[in-house]
């Protein structure tokens, strides 16, 4: 229609010019209204296209946490750790801006909610959502079947045990002998204690350290076999009411060993701090029992329960005790799988262990930190990966050493001089958000503070330089993620700025959004308002009300009597 208007017009000549003109402006007016239906239509087909995408996001982030919570149900809690990561990263990554959408924020806030409140569930039984655990030469010799055990094999076990040096009385009877075929001679018994040695070759100088300081037999380094394969890391199967044992000697969560446990630290987990506690524990049944097979017997068992099986037999002796049935099928295969580890480590090429390759011996410095300090600032400072840190440092629980106690952060051999002339750089209040950036040959102020989401005037302003100033010749920057937070003799605070949810915050300073909001009185939600001071650690008050009731709890399980069990029992210092 445009194009025949247009023509006749022209074709009338220069009679007709206003005529033309008003009949442009009318065109014009009607072009406007022909494509006003199809802006419209763009308009609303680019509103539904977002709304797709983000439904499309919320179910893929709703149903990669349906995964997480089904694994953690199955008690696959490294394959939950997983899941849960990937519903977050999706959203993290998704390019929506999480708080201006409502829909997503709520999302967002739920999953998170969700998956802190679970990992608490999980830290209060072990290691919260540690790492997969191999099996122990223990765990896949539990189907060993007990039969006639060819005389050549128990022979050639005690012609070898004649000119065996260890600090424990050795013996070789068919028990003993059956394990002992059973690691030498089959390729799964072989190959999970070929594992469990070369790990060990991680910690054996300084378990051995340990236990001549302590006064215990060196070869009580092999309960570590049964255990956990030398595994610091180590969880166990959860129990009914006791939770799961944990770390290289396998701890259960109650009982006090000397190993401070709490939302930040689990000390079963420190291979030098749980093995001093193992050999002291160790000393502590053999001064009660007198003999080292019913104190090995007792640390899987319980003191209580061999010294009741001793009494209803009357014989201290381990042997007698299995012949006559009075262990439980677990302890009566812990003595002699254990003696089997012993006498193949003394003995192992006769056994088929010449290709064992230690691992080396994990070598640290270690500096004492009495503030919270964020591992990924560890990280950057000494220029080693966030994973290796936190290899060095399995006792930690988060990402960030203990707010108010001393802790003896472990690093890189040869890493302790430069983290001191960094992390001073640094004010102790900000060494939970800040970070330190190493300066590449390209780094500007701009782009590094670009990098961060930082203004560069703050950047400058921490690392006392000019805005714009080249970084020719400067080693690293810090880098301001956080305002400072107060700290005073009875609580920390922390100033919510713009921005910031009960969820950020929280984990900015590890701790877990319940402990947050028990802190600070607050019953739901994860909105927070600018200016509002928060407890970030629990305050002193709060505190001292929670020593009172373990102290009473303490109390009470002494008034009581109760003997407590292997893992249970208390360490005698």
């Amino acid at each position: 229609m445009k194009e025949f208007v247009l023509s006749r017009i022209l074709s009338a000549g220069p009679f007709f010019l206003p005529a033309f003109r008003k009949a442009s402006a009318a065109l014009a007016t009607l072009a406007l209204l022909s494509a006003a239906p199809c802006f419209a239509q763009q308009a609303l087909s680019a509103q539904a296209q977002h709304q797709q995408q983000l439904q499309k996001l919320i179910e893929q982030v709703n149903a990669a946490y349906a995964a997480g919570d089904a694994d953690y149900r199955k008690g696959r809690l490294p394959e939950a750790k997983v899941e849960f990561d990937h519903a977050v990263d999706l959203m993290l990554s998704s390019g929506f801006d999480i708080k201006s959408d409502p829909a997503l924020e709520a999302v967002f806030n739920r999953i998170v909610d969700n998956i802190n409140g679970l990992e608490m569930d999980a830290l209060k039984e072990g290691n919260g959502f540690a790492p997969a655990v191999e099996p122990t030469p223990a765990d896949v010799a539990a189907d060993v079947t007990f039969g006639t055990v060819d005389p050549n094999i128990i022979a050639r076990a005690k012609t070898q045990l004649a000119t065996t040096k260890s600090d424990l009385p050795l013996v070789v009877n068919e028990y003993v002998a059956t394990y002992i075929n059973f690691f030498a001679n089959t390729q799964k018994g072989h190959n999970t204690l070929l594992h469990s040695f070369q790990r060990g070759g991680r910690y054996r100088a300084m378990i051995q350290r340990v236990m001549a300081e302590e006064g215990v037999p060196q070869d009580l380094i092999y309960l570590a076999v049964a255990e956990s394969g030398f595994n610091p890391r180590a969880i166990g199967p959860r129990t009914r009411s006791l939770g799961r044992a944990g770390g290289m000697w396998q701890f259960m969560p109650v009982g006090d060993y000397g190993l401070e446990r709490n939302t930040f630290v689990d000390e079963r987990f420190d291979p030098e701090k749980s093995t001093r506690a193992y050999a002291r524990y160790m000393k502590f049944l053999y001064d009660q029992l007198g003999d080292w097979y019913l104190a090995m017997a007792a640390y899987d068992w319980g003191a209580g329960n061999v010294q009741r099986a001793v009494q209803k037999t009357g014989y201290a002796d381990f042997w007698e005790l299995y012949k006559r049935n009075n262990l439980p099928g677990e302890t009566k295969n812990y003595v002699p799988e254990i003696l089997a580890a012993i006498i193949i480590a003394n003995n192992p090429t006769q056994y088929g262990f010449d290709e064992v390759t230690l691992d080396p011996p994990v070598l640290t410095d270690t500096v004492a930190v009495n503030y919270s300090l964020d591992l990924r600032l560890v990280s950057d400072i000494v220029n080693a990966p966030i994973d290796e840190i936190q290899a060095l440092n399995p006792s930690l629980l988060r990402m960030a050493t203990p707010p108010g106690a001393s802790f003896d952060l472990h690093l890189p051999a040869g890493a302790a001089e430069l983290f001191q002339k960094r992390i001073a750089l640094i004010p102790e209040a900000h060494r939970t958000a800040w970070r330190y950036h190493r300066v590449a040959a390209d780094d500007t102020l701009t782009s590094i503070a670009h990098s961060y989401r930082i203004s560069e005037s703050e950047l400058a302003e921490a690392n006392q330089l000019r805005e714009s100033q080249s970084l020719a010749g400067v080693d690293g920057v810090v880098v301001p993620l956080a305002p400072v937070v107060e700290r005073t003799a009875h609580a920390s605070l922390y100033t919510a700025r713009r921005g910031d949810t009960l969820v950020s915050i929280a984990d900015r300073f590890g701790v877990s959004l319940d402990q947050l909001r028990r802190w600070n009185s607050i019953s739901s939600g994860t909105s927070v308002t600018a200016g509002r001071k928060l407890h970030v650690a629990e305050p002193a008050a709060a505190s001292h009300a929670t020593a009172k009731r373990r102290t009473d709890a303490t109390s009470s399980t002494t008034r009581n009597g109760n003997t407590p069990s292997k893992k249970k029992q208390q360490t005698q210092k």
